[in-house]
């Protein structure tokens, strides 16, 4: 496992991993993270991960040296973690999903085939970003890339599931934003108030379940979860 470890400003140490962006390196990484944050939990104030990194934010002066000697001596093969698979319903009812046939015709396929290529993947969470709850993930079908809108909208509603580049994502909060939306969903994705404001950890897999606009209207009446697989 190669990696940069780097002093970025006081009190701040960044771990940049060599490797390019896989399932492989996401089990490595969540594999180190789980370790840091048992090996130095009264040293870290905050500790924020990216594709490539993990950021840790000291409570005082950085434990760099210690730090090193911790990662020298693991060896995330011998860690085995476990992810859970979650279940979220989606409607892409062309009415909650404005983007949906503008999408597919950018794409030259039907709305039917955008589903079915959205729906037939298993992606894997690697951090929250942007917004609170905001899940990136990897995964997506290539013939679904597409590039981000050349103009954002100003509001995108909570829920909304869509599409960006080489990702897919759920707004877990009504935002301006630049992708491409092509579904909603009724579950809560963040919950501020929570003792576990989100649900999932990176590392966990995420499938899509098309549902009808009427299934939709059924579990924004109650408080939908997700499905665990």
């Amino acid at each position: 496992m190669k990696y940069k470890l780097n002093l970025v400003g006081k009190n701040f140490t960044e771990i940049t991993f060599l490797e390019e962006i896989s399932n492989e390196l996401l089990n490595k990484k969540t594999s180190i993270l789980n370790l840091i944050q048992s090996s130095f939990s009264e040293e870290i104030k905050d500790i924020r991960t990216g594709f490539k990194t993990i950021c840790i934010q000291w409570a005082n002066d950085p434990s760099n040296g210690e730090l090193k000697r911790v990662l020298k001596n693991h060896h995330p093969s011998n860690h085995p973690i476990h992810h859970n698979i979650w279940q979220i319903p989606v409607c892409y009812d062309p009415q909650l999903a404005p983007d949906l046939e503008s999408f597919a015709r950018l794409k030259n396929i039907s709305n039917s085939e955008v589903i079915r290529l959205h729906t037939s993947s298993d992606y894997k969470l690697h951090f929250f970003g942007f917004l609170p709850g905001f899940m990136y993930l990897s995964g997506l079908d290539p013939r679904l890339f597409c590039p981000r809108k050349k103009v954002p909208d100003l509001s995108i509603p909570k829920g909304s599931v869509a599409i960006g580049g080489n990702q897919t994502g759920i707004y877990p909060s009504s935002s301006p934003g630049g992708w491409h939306v092509i579904g909603r969903s009724p579950i809560s994705f963040f919950e501020a108030k929570s003792e576990n404001p989100v649900w999932a950890k990176p590392g966990d897999s995420i499938r899509f379940k098309a549902i009808s606009k009427e299934e939709l209207e059924e579990l924004n009446s109650g408080e939908a979860k997700p499905t665990l697989l």
